[in-house]
């Protein structure tokens, strides 16, 4: 089994490098100025031109308005807009309108319950959706995971990404247990909170390489 891996909340040149080199289907760039990770419109663009073709740039917004929008995807040309906050249904469609860009809803698991939720809420809007712990305090990034089984043997109608305290040592057992066929890293792939580490990068994307 293929699983794909995106590496979040990227900042520097050298870390992007490293999730490039290491095979990563998709490099993330936070658009959020209270998370740690944010990265302004001139770093921004920098990082976001040195992407090449066959590796996804996704920018991650939290309850963005409009403005933003503009200005970031002016700035970062992205193939993939990751929405983090409570977005509704309505907004997600509108946003596609708008932008042009394929959508990505993040869903917040806490029970069970949860993930039909957002399937109900948002499959019929979003090209995507991933999920994540509900518990943590920035949007991405709190180093927490929830539990894995209650996406076992589900069936999503759209692509997914499992994410939420995944790390080089547990990324193929929750693959084992969800089935995910894509994994999003950001907080367990960091040497401190908020700055990635390029060895932990490639240890990460040797483990998913390494699922099968």
């Amino acid at each position: 089994m293929t699983v794909e891996a995106k590496i979040c909340g990227l900042s520097t040149a050298e870390t992007v490098d490293a999730a490039v080199a290491g095979g990563a289907r998709w490099v993330g760039f936070m658009t959020y100025p209270r998370s740690p990770r944010h990265v302004d419109t001139k770093t921004l663009r920098a990082l976001a031109s040195g992407v090449p073709r066959g590796v996804g740039r996704a920018g991650v917004f939290v309850d963005a308005d409009d403005a933003l929008l503009d200005e970031r995807l002016a700035a970062g040309e992205f193939d993939l807009l990751q929405l983090h906050g409570s977005e509704s249904a309505g907004r997600v469609a509108a946003i596609k309108r708008r932008t042009g860009k394929a959508v990505m809803k993040v869903i917040k698991v806490a029970e069970a319950a949860d993930v039909e939720r957002g399937i109900v809420a948002y499959a019929g809007v979003a090209d995507r959706l991933m999920f994540e712990p509900a518990e943590g305090i920035l949007p991405g990034g709190n180093a927490r995971t929830f539990d894995w089984t209650v996406l076992s043997g589900r069936i999503v109608p759209l692509p997914w990404l499992l994410a939420g305290g995944l790390t080089p040592d547990n990324v193929a057992e929750a693959v084992r247990i969800t089935g995910a066929r894509a994994v999003d890293v950001s907080s367990g792939v960091e040497a401190t909170r908020g700055v990635k580490s390029v060895a932990l990068i490639r240890a990460f994307l040797e483990r998913v390489r390494g699922i099968g």
